[in-house]
């Protein structure tokens, strides 16, 4: 039976680690050997985000160690699964197991429908939730259709949740915008990243969005930050959190 790696990224396991229990939940109930390598460390992302390659470089290579002999890793978190694949060969091309763990590594709804062929989400839930399409699953992973290429709609998170019964999904009017968190962007240019994450919130409260969902706990959090100073009737989900209460198969 093929083994896979759940890697749990840092934001998740210091801020929202229900996300990754709600992950390895839905992942054994298709019936899926899972692994959590305790010996996992961050991705390296902060540090290459900010320059600071010397310092990412490490975080690459431990995470080839730990990693690379696992048929596939699935993590819930587009951002550190695009730099697995798109950033790691700078340092870590021509090492033996890189290209198989570069190919077989996935975002959970992308694992779900690419790899586990999911096609029956059986539950409920009674909301009305706008999906939160984060920059690197939009355009790095390609999870769903980006509005400035001329393609056929697709999007990966919305075909699982649309057949749980109750749900709304609302129709936002800018659905692909960036929230303005982008890591240490949102550190070192607080005020624009701020204006874009406000911009967000007001576009799924015109759309009549209770819940925010998204697969990327980064971008949730700096909404949910904005949510909260603005006490605005909203709230935020992973993607995992909605699914967890869902047979799938």
């Amino acid at each position: 039976m093929p083994i896979v790696g759940l890697f749990v990224p840092c934001y998740i396991d210091q801020f929202y680690p229900h996300v990754g229990l709600a992950t390895l939940r839905i992942l054994k109930k298709l019936g899926i050997h899972v692994e959590f390598p305790r010996e996992q460390t961050c991705c390296g992302q902060p540090m290459a985000n900010s320059g600071s390659e010397d310092a990412a470089r490490p975080c690459a290579e431990k995470f080839l160690k730990v990693f690379g002999n696992y048929d596939c890793v699935v993590a819930p978190s587009a951002s550190c699964v695009a730099m697995v694949r798109h950033h790691y060969p700078r340092w870590l091309e021509g090492k033996p197991r890189f290209e198989h763990l570069r190919a077989h590594t996935f975002e959970l709804c992308e694992y779900l429908v690419d790899v586990a062929g999911v096609r029956n989400v059986d539950g409920e839930f009674a909301h009305r939730v706008g999906l939160h399409m984060s920059c690197h699953g939009l355009r790095e992973l390609r999870l769903a259709n980006s509005s400035e290429l001329v393609t056929a709609p697709f999007n990966k998170a919305r075909s699982l949740l649309e057949h749980l019964r109750g749900i709304e999904l609302v129709s936002l009017s800018r659905p692909d915008e960036c929230c303005g968190f982008g890591g240490t962007f949102a550190v070192f240019e607080e005020a624009v990243s701020t204006l874009m994450g406000r911009d967000r919130v007001a576009d799924h409260l015109r759309a009549g969005a209770e819940i925010i969902a998204g697969y990327d706990s980064s971008c949730l959090m700096h909404l949910e930050g904005i949510i909260k100073r603005q006490k605005a009737p909203l709230r935020v989900m992973h993607v995992a959190e909605i699914l967890e209460g869902a047979a799938i198969s």
